[in-house]
């Protein structure tokens, strides 16, 4: 038999790439999708594969619907199907409200929002003929409570689970998980103009410790595993207790 195929969006750095070692260790063919950093991507790759494990590198921008439907297109009618699909791509631009720029709106929906369809419809039509398939999307804990500063960001959050909770509907007859992981304030690259704050955040966290990336592929290990069969549309905070 064939190996299991996974595609990650936003695979190469932080909880991506963390997600994409996860699934190679699970003995899962990992794509994995970056817009730039080729050398974060390379050295990724280079990780799956000294566990053993293969993966693709796919290069294109979520924001561009043309760009992202022709390669997936591609991989699909080339490779054959996708049996987990993470949408993890995403981005912050934070400014108070009345002073966000429209640029600052625009791009932080199209990337993380706007995305999903553009990603997950080639996937999900696949998998819908398949009869099988885990889709997870990782969302924030900004998306299931308002956050100062972050209106683009919590705009985004909060529709990518208004669309995920609508796929899991239309898909769950043909076999199909969808589910939602929701972090809180996880060490990564995105977090990284706080971490001069972590002291003040950790009293706001009843774990009283800031998430690792590995604290999310976890999570989604458990999501995409037979266990998870009978799970679907939910959303899993992950945030040490910091919204619940």
């Amino acid at each position: 038999m064939s190996k299991k195929r996974a595609l990650v969006t936003g695979g190469s750095r932080g909880i991506g790439k963390a997600i994409s070692i996860m699934l190679a260790k699970n003995g899962y063919d990992v794509l994995i999708n970056y817009r730039g950093n080729i050398d974060a991507a390379n050295k990724t790759k280079s990780e799956i594969e000294s566990h053993g494990g293969q993966c693709t590198l796919l290069k294109f921008d979520i924001s561009d619907f043309k760009n992202t439907t022709e390669i997936i297109q591609k991989e699909l009618e080339e490779n054959g199907n996708i049996d987990v699909l993470v949408v993890n791509a995403g981005i912050r631009k934070d400014s108070i409200f009345q002073k966000m720029k429209s640029e600052e709106w625009d791009s932080v929906i199209d990337v993380n929002l706007k995305s999903f369809y553009y990603i997950t419809r080639p996937v999900a039509e696949k998998m819908f003929f398949q009869k099988h398939g885990k889709i997870v999307v990782v969302s924030s804990t900004s998306g299931q409570t308002g956050m100062p500063g972050q209106a683009n960001y919590c705009a985004s959050k909060f529709g990518i689970i208004g669309a995920a909770k609508s796929l899991a509907v239309e898909l769950g007859r043909r076999n199909i998980n969808v589910n939602i992981v929701a972090p809180g304030f996880i060490e990564t690259d995105m977090t990284e103009d706080l971490r001069e704050n972590y002291d003040e955040l950790k009293k706001q966290i009843p774990l009283r410790r800031i998430g690792k990336p590995e604290d999310i592929a976890n999570a989604v290990e458990f999501l995409i595993s037979d266990k998870a069969d009978y799970i679907q549309g939910q959303v899993i905070a992950i945030n040490g207790g910091l919204y619940t």
